[in-house]
C-alpha cells in the first residue's frame, strides 16, 4: 500500500505560471514561502534564473551559464509568506509573457550547521520534505558540511557562487566518484569532487575540486533527500520501445520530473504538471539552454503513480541507456482519506 508523510505536497513543493506585467508583481498562490525558486521565459530565449533565501533575493545564479552570482535589483526582489515578488527585469517579468516557476521550501534564511569539519555559513533545512539549502567557503582540503536533513540526500547540486564555475551534481545512483554538469556532458569520474565518499545523515562529502570546494570560495548546495510519496531520485534503463515504453514507478503522480541520459551526451529535460500540454504533449525545457517551452516529440507521460517515456529519442528512452532523474509529487498514489490519484 503506497503511503506519505506529505498528505499535501503542496504545502512543499509547487510549480507556478505567471504572466509578467512589466512592473512589480506578486506570485502569492504558494501555500508557503518560496526559500528555492527557479524561473524560466516560456516564450522566448532567456536566461533560467535562480534564487533562495539563504543567499538573499535578488542574488541571482543561473544553470545555463557558469558566471558567478549576479546581483540583480529587477528580478526575484522579496520571498513572501505565500510566494515571491519579482521587479521588472526580463528575465522575470517581461509584460505579457509567460513564466514558469518551480518553488520549494526549506526553513526560511537558516542558521549555521556545525556538523560537519566546515561549519556552514547557513542551512535552512525542512526534515519533512526531504530538501535543504547550504552555503559554506570552502577550504580546499577534504572536508565534509551538513545538510540538516537526518537522512542522507540522494541528489545534490552544488554551485560556486563567488567566482566562475560549473555546477557540479552528485546523484547517489551513480555513487561517490561520478558527477554530472548542467550541460550535455556524460558522467564525469572525478574523484577529488565527492572524496569517493557517499552523504550520510548528517553531512555530505567534499574532496579537493574547486568547483565545489574552492579555498576562501563561497558555495551553496541544494540537497535533496527521497521522501516516500513526496520526492524520489533514481535511475532507469530505456527500453527503445515509443509503444510500450519504460515505466518508472515513484509511488506518486509528478508534478516535476528533471532527466539526463547518462550513458550519451545529451541535455537534462524539465518536465512539470502546470504549463501548457497534456499526456500526449507534455512540453519541457532545458537548464543548459536559454531556449522556451519546446514540445514537438513526445518524451513523457506523467501518470498517478509514476511516469512513462514514449519515444525512441536518446533523451528519454534508448534501448540499454541509463537514465537518471528526480521527481516531485503533485499529490500521493493514495491520499489520507483513501483517495487515489488520477493521471492527467
Amino acid at each position: 500500500m503506497a503511503y506519505t508523510t506529505v498528505p499535501k505536497s503542496t504545502d512543499y513543493f509547487k510549480p507556478e505560471i505567471y504572466t509578467g506585467n512589466g512592473s512589480s508583481k506578486t506570485i502569492s498562490t504558494l501555500n508557503f514561502q518560496s526559500d528555492f525558486t527557479w524561473i524560466k521565459n516560456r516564450a522566448t530565449t532567456d536566461m533560467h534564473s535562480l534564487f533562495d533565501a539563504v543567499r538573499g533575493a535578488t542574488k541571482r545564479i543561473s544553470t545555463n551559464i557558469i558566471s558567478a552570482q549576479a546581483t540583480e535589483t529587477q528580478d526575484l526582489t522579496a520571498f513572501n509568506t505565500n510566494g515571491f515578488t519579482v521587479g521588472t527585469s526580463g528575465a522575470v517579468n517581461t509584460n505579457n509573457v509567460n513564466y514558469a516557476s518551480w518553488n520549494w521550501k526549506a526553513n526560511g534564511a537558516g542558521s549555521s550547521n556545525t556538523d560537519g569539519t566546515i561549519n556552514t555559513i547557513k542551512t535552512s533545512a525542512n526534515t519533512t520534505s526531504g530538501f535543504s539549502i547550504s552555503t559554506y567557503t570552502g577550504t580546499g582540503a577534504n572536508a565534509t558540511v551538513g545538510h540538516g536533513l537526518g537522512v542522507a540526500p540522494k541528489f545534490i547540486i552544488i554551485k560556486k557562487y563567488s567566482s566562475v564555475a560549473n555546477w557540479r551534481l552528485y546523484h547517489a545512483s551513480l555513487g561517490a566518484t561520478k558527477n554530472l554538469v548542467f550541460a550535455t556532458d556524460g558522467i564525469q569520474t572525478t574523484p577529488t569532487m565527492w572524496n569517493n565518499t557517499a552523504p550520510t545523515s548528517t553531512t555530505f562529502s567534499l574532496g579537493s575540486y574547486n568547483e565545489v570546494n574552492d579555498s576562501g570560495a563561497n558555495h551553496v548546495a541544494y540537497c535533496f533527500a527521497d521522501v516516500q510519496g513526496f520526492s524520489k531520485a533514481g535511475s532507469y534503463i530505456g527500453n527503445g520501445s515509443a509503444t510500450s515504453p519504460t515505466f518508472i514507478y515513484l509511488g506518486f503522480k509528478p508534478s516535476f520530473v528533471l532527466i539526463k541520459n547518462v550513458s550519451q551526451e545529451d541535455a537534462w529535460f524539465l518536465h512539470d504538471s502546470k504549463r501548457d500540454g497534456f499526456n500526449d504533449d507534455n512540453e519541457y525545457l532545458r537548464p543548459n539552454l536559454t531556449d522556451g517551452d519546446s514540445s514537438g516529440i513526445n518524451r513523457i507521460r506523467l501518470l498517478s503513480n509514476g511516469f512513462s517515456v514514449p519515444t525512441t529519442d536518446k533523451s528519454h528512452n534508448v534501448s540499454g541507456n541509463n537514465y537518471v532523474y528526480m521527481a516531485f509529487a503533485e499529490e500521493p498514489l493514495v491520499s489520507t482519506n483513501g483517495v487515489p490519484a488520477t493521471a492527467r
